[in-house]
């Protein structure tokens, strides 16, 4: 269970907790104003005392006795009511009162402030101390030193409504906020996504979900990155569509001229099919490398992973590419190679390691020497791959760039190619785990470095 659950937990059972305790403290209320009104009998300890008292005059000396000590106690007056309901001394006694009285001595529930005593004539007297009640507006106060009629209580037809509206409104305030809380950044993300389907790739949520930490708010996070990647990929496919056309307009208008030049100059028909196939040659090669480009973007590869000795593979890449360099009075060698073995496709990892060695090659003077080495980093557990050539270098600014399809970087003006195999090489360094990077080197020239994560055996 997430947070989010939790949240609607809290919220829902603090809603019930504060109907619950809404209702139970306004029939706390009303009940206690309730005994306040009607429970007229005091039970304080100078009253029972008085009870007491009177308790054991009339058991002991008899009525007459009794009389004084009652007319005498004007603080705490203890009432004497016989069997027939009539005061002792014939002071008003509210009926509510008396009732209140031997029901709670019939139950046990008066403790000593309600008593019942004989006097020494067998007579049975009920004894208690009515509790003054204040007069409600309009009434006039009772005389001195005895107590005043009960007052009835207000209508209290209205209490029930409290509970019912106390429920209601806790009920409304929780709801509105429980339905606030959620329904806001789903609106924010249900705008985000219209926006979206109508083409707009630059729409984002996170900053409208403000400091929520929930399951909203990773999904808005979410939806921030797939938006972000949507807009690279159609960026990139754009840039991509671009720079195709721009690429295979150069080779289709030569292919053009061929044509035309083959029409009118027949006598020079070999040399313009010549240019034909040359040419050819160029836009299979352009072609074969979108399409290799277009497979690794969309994760397809060309095999199954297997085990690749990335020792062999390097001095195979380094022999065929010396054996071209030679030609143009170049050299291609091998450093120092550790011995280490990849799981993936040896294919796409040659490929890779020739793209970066040929380009290596292409920007070399002549007389310059490619160096290609092996290093195993065990604590990062990655296996590296460095090409260092000795050509010009290429701009701070563009070290980053020259790895996007058809950039060949401000150094290779006019050189052969479409500036297509870096951005291969490092789809295909990505699509194994690893990374590259380009960087110039201080001694001068150029180097780019290339990181897989090594097979590490089990518990090693």
């Amino acid at each position: 269970m997430g947070r989010l659950f939790w949240k609607f937990f809290f919220f829902i059972w603090l809603a019930q907790l504060t109907a619950t305790l809404g209702i139970g403290a306004t029939f706390w209320w009303r009940d206690r104003n309730r005994d306040m009104q009607q429970a007229m009998i005091d039970a304080s300890p100078p009253a029972t005392i008085s009870v007491e008292l009177a308790a054991k005059t009339l058991q002991y000396e008899g009525v007459e006795a009794l009389k004084p000590l009652l007319e005498r106690d004007g603080r705490h007056p203890v009432l004497a009511i016989d069997a027939q309901g009539r005061e002792l001394l014939n002071r008003p006694v509210d009926p509510a009162t008396l009732a209140r009285a031997r029901q709670a001595l019939a139950s046990n529930s008066g403790s000593q402030a309600i008593r019942e005593a004989q006097d020494t004539a067998g007579a049975r007297f009920l004894l208690f101390v009515a509790r003054e009640a204040r007069p409600l507006p309009g009434m006039k106060p009772p005389p001195p030193g005895m107590p005043g009629p009960h007052p009835r209580p207000q209508d209290e037809s209205f209490l029930p409504l409290i509970p019912a509206t106390a429920t209601l409104v806790a009920s409304l305030i929780f709801a509105v906020l429980l339905a606030w809380y959620f329904a806001k950044p789903i609106r924010n993300l249900r705008t985000a996504f219209d926006a979206l389907a109508k083409g707009n790739l630059g729409a984002r949520v996170a900053s409208a979900m403000g400091h929520r930490r929930d399951e909203l708010n990773d999904l808005g996070k979410d939806f921030d990155q797939m938006a972000s990647r949507l807009q690279s990929l159609v960026d990139g496919q754009r840039r991509l569509l671009h720079d195709v056309s721009h690429e295979m307009r150069s080779p289709l208008a030569r292919l053009q001229v061929a044509i035309g030049l083959a029409r009118l100059q027949p006598g020079k028909f070999e040399e313009t099919m010549q240019r034909l196939e040359r040419e050819s040659e160029r836009m299979d090669k352009l072609v074969g490398e979108l399409l290799t480009l277009s497979r690794l973007e969309a994760g397809v590869g060309c095999a199954r992973p297997e085990e690749v000795s990335m020792k062999q593979l390097v001095e195979d890449v380094v022999e065929d590419a010396h054996f071209e360099a030679e030609v143009l009075g170049k050299q291609v060698q091998a450093g120092q190679l550790a011995d280490a073995t990849i799981t993936g496709q040896a294919e796409l990892l040659h490929r890779a390691l020739e793209n970066v060695v040929r380009n290596a090659i292409r920007y070399t003077p002549q007389g310059g020497c490619v160096t290609v080495e092996t290093r195993i980093d065990k604590a990062a557990g990655k296996l590296f791959l460095t090409v260092l050539d000795q050509g010009c270098g290429v701009a701070e600014s563009e070290l980053e760039a020259i790895f996007e399809p058809f950039n060949r970087g401000g150094k290779s003006a006019g050189a052969d190619g479409h500036g297509l195999g870096l951005a291969i090489a490092r789809r295909v360094l990505e699509a194994h785990g690893g990374s590259i990077r380009a960087f110039n080197r201080n001694e001068g020239g150029f180097g780019v470095e290339m990181a897989l994560p090594l097979d590490m055996p089990a518990g090693r």
